[in-house]
Parts: structure tokens; C-alpha cells; sequence
């Protein structure tokens, strides 16, 4: 992933630990996909469980989601972090900051 967006220069990684806020998004998605997976696969197949096949496949959602989809946790995490803190006008190109001022609630 690039260091800053190309189109205005926002930096995605505005401070120190905004790692840490990604990988929960991360962290969240991933169990709940897996838990969707594992309860989605005892539903469907419930009189007869096939315990092996379905522990195999919960596993390798589990291993390969979170690889997947960690530049999306990436994308969501600075979303929120956005909405949180917007932006100052030394944070992107000139221009981009007009937005700030108007839709800034304090």
C-alpha cells in the first residue's frame, strides 16, 4: 500500500499506532467471517456433520481472510479515523482542506 494518497496527500498512517487500529478492524472482521463460515457450515450440512471437512475449511478462512483483507482494514481504519479527526489543511495538498472548515463540527 502507498504511504499517501495520490490524489489529495493524505499520509494513511497519521500518527504512531495507527497500525494498532487496523489490525482490529482486522482482527473483528476476520472472527466474524469465521464464526459466519463455521455456523454456516453446521447449518448446512446439520443431520450428518462432517467434522474434518468443515474444521479444514473454518481453518483456511481463518489462515488466508486476514491476509486478504488487511488493506481494506487499512482503507476502513483511516475512514474512521477521519471521521474522528478530520483533517488540517497542512495534512493534504491545498485545495483539499476547503472541505474541512465547512463540514467540521467544532
Amino acid at each position: 500500500m502507498v504511504e499517501r494518497c495520490p490524489r489529495c496527500n493524505l499520509r494513511f498512517e497519521r500518527i504512531d499506532g495507527h497500525l494498532t487500529g487496523a489490525v482490529g478492524v482486522n482482527t473483528v472482521f476476520s472472527l466474524l467471517v469465521v464464526l459466519l463460515v463455521g455456523i454456516g457450515g453446521f447449518i448446512a450440512t446439520y443431520p450428518e456433520l462432517p467434522v474434518l471437512p468443515l474444521t479444514l475449511t473454518v481453518m483456511g478462512v481463518a489462515a488466508l481472510f486476514p491476509i486478504l483483507f488487511y488493506p481494506t482494514s487499512k482503507t476502513v481504519w483511516t475512514a474512521i479515523d477521519l471521521r474522528m479527526r478530520p483533517p488540517t489543511t497542512d495534512e493534504v495538498y491545498p485545495g483539499y482542506g476547503e472541505w474541512i472548515e465547512e463540514y467540521d463540527p467544532r
